[in-house]
């Protein structure tokens, strides 16, 4: 616990620092999961006195109990807060640099976290200034970037290529939270850890798979940014691939980072490019009783946007385990509820001597309340041969006594800390990812006569949704 690490937040004024990171850290400093010399040094635009970043960061974690009293207190400690000067080439990045260096003892070594909670746009530019002012000498440094990492594939490559000069592929550190939840991090284990489930994990027994996260708010003022963005890029191509890489790739040769995104990337590569005769996009429009507003009510929302705000997309993995089986990956905002989940939906069974059975369904619950549930069929109680479709529940809530879920960046940053990258996208993964998507992308944006569904805020999604998700379906 006594290595030298400094964790430099760039951005440190900005939403993502407030809401995330600095919580996230809290929770690991409480946790006793910091090392007992790690700094937290605050970067930014916004000119703020130690003592009024300190103040920030008051406001930002939880202080609810006196117990924290102390763990508070020391984790203040820690921080300070160093004001960027505008247009004067790299004499900021220097004062980072000396910042650093006063908290080395002798000759000891320090590792140095930039986490960039920055828009995307400067990511080369801050790279750049980072590695020829503030990199270690003796110990490691790694850049923490958060997605989107480019807006195509072209873009994507371009941006790797930018960064790559400067720092290695081992040094960057690429943030999908959704692979710091704990049932996305639970996935490897229900599949290889339980024989009965690896047993009937193909094309054999699966019918289909629905990979879906939605939510029941709008863009809430950054239509703006989501403009130029949509629902494929902002969860599509990170998130959903993630799960589905994580549901359908071969077991690993080990838990490692090497081995487990080695595997990913292998399967995301047997994805062929999603088709537009496969997707339904919608726009989310003002709610029945008037009270949301819809998606181009946004001021900053040209009226004639084409942005996505929903969209389902039908894919399929070319090898032998998966040939055949439909993956329906469906994304929106505004919809009826917020939820994200993996449902797995095997064959049917035959009817030869049994009737009225339903379809054996595995739904693993990622957010909101962490469960894992097994659909199957029983014998309705009394005299004759009925069936009914029954539950097995895992709730984590009820299951595990006093669970202590960490958050997703608590999980992402200690990983980082630990020079793990299990959980960081690798470039191979992005590059496969995007050319899975680009393709639906370049043409849902080049064609002007495709527009999107409408579909009225807190609804379930376009009209012609349920068909178009049970064509692919077994129906029963």
């Amino acid at each position: 616990m006594g290595q030298n690490t400094v964790i430099v937040v760039l951005g440190a004024s900005g939403n993502l620092a407030a809401k995330k990171l600095y919580p996230a850290l809290f929770n690991l400093h409480r946790r006793g999961l910091l090392s007992d010399k790690l700094k937290i040094i605050g970067f930014d635009l916004t000119r703020m006195s130690n003592d009024d970043f300190i103040k920030h960061i008051k406001s930002c974690v939880d202080q609810s109990s006196p117990e924290l009293e102390d763990h508070l207190k020391a984790f203040y400690e820690r921080c300070s807060y160093i004001t960027i000067k505008q247009d004067t080439g790299d004499e900021s990045f220097v004062d980072l640099r000396k910042r650093m260096e006063s908290f080395i003892e002798g000759d000891e070594t320090q590792n140095r976290h930039f986490y960039m909670a920055l828009p995307p746009n400067v990511y080369v530019a801050v790279s750049e200034q980072l590695r020829r002012n503030c990199y270690a000498e003796k110990g490691d440094s790694q850049i923490i970037i958060e997605k989107p990492f480019g807006h195509d594939l072209e873009s994507s490559v371009e941006l790797h290529k930018k960064l790559e000069p400067n720092w290695k592929e081992s040094e960057i550190f690429r943030v999908d939270h959704y692979l710091g939840k704990e049932m996305v991090k639970n996935i490897m284990t229900l599949r290889f850890g339980n024989p009965m489930f690896g047993a009937v994990w193909d094309c054999n027994h699966i019918d289909n798979i629905q990979i879906s996260m939605t939510e029941n708010i709008g863009t809430e003022g950054r239509g703006g940014y989501f403009d130029d963005v949509g629902i494929i890029r902002d969860v599509m191509q990170n998130h959903l691939m993630q799960l589905l890489a994580l549901t359908t790739m071969e077991r690993p040769g080990s838990f490692s980072a090497e081995d487990l995104r080695q595997e990913k990337a292998r399967v995301l590569r047997l994805v062929p490019p999603l088709e537009t005769k496969h997707t339904l996009t919608g726009q989310y429009i003002k709610s029945p009783d008037g009270k949301h507003p819809g998606y181009k009510d946004d001021d900053d929302v040209p009226k004639d946007s084409r942005c996505a705000t929903f969209c389902t997309s039908v894919a399929y993995v070319r090898n032998a385990r998966w040939e055949g089986v439909p993956f329906i990956l469906k994304s929106g905002k505004a919809l009826n509820e917020s939820k994200t989940e993996i449902r797995i939906q095997l064959k049917d069974t035959t009817d030869a001597m049994l009737k009225d059975t339903k379809h054996n369904q595995l739904i693993i619950r990622i957010q909101p309340d962490e469960a894992v549930r097994l659909k199957m069929n029983a014998k309705m109680p009394g005299y004759e041969l009925r069936t009914i479709e029954t539950e097995l529940d895992l709730l984590y809530q009820q299951t595990v006594e006093n669970p202590d879920i960490p958050e997703a960046y608590e999980a992402l940053l200690l990983d980082a800390f630990n020079g793990d990258y299990s959980e960081s996208v690798s470039e191979q993964e992005l590059e496969a990812s995007w050319k899975i998507f680009t393709p639906l992308l370049h043409e849902l944006e080049g064609h002007k006569e495709i527009k999107p569904a409408e579909y009225a805020y807190g609804s379930e999604g376009p009209d012609g949704l349920e068909d178009f998700v049970a064509s692919y379906q077994l129906q029963k």
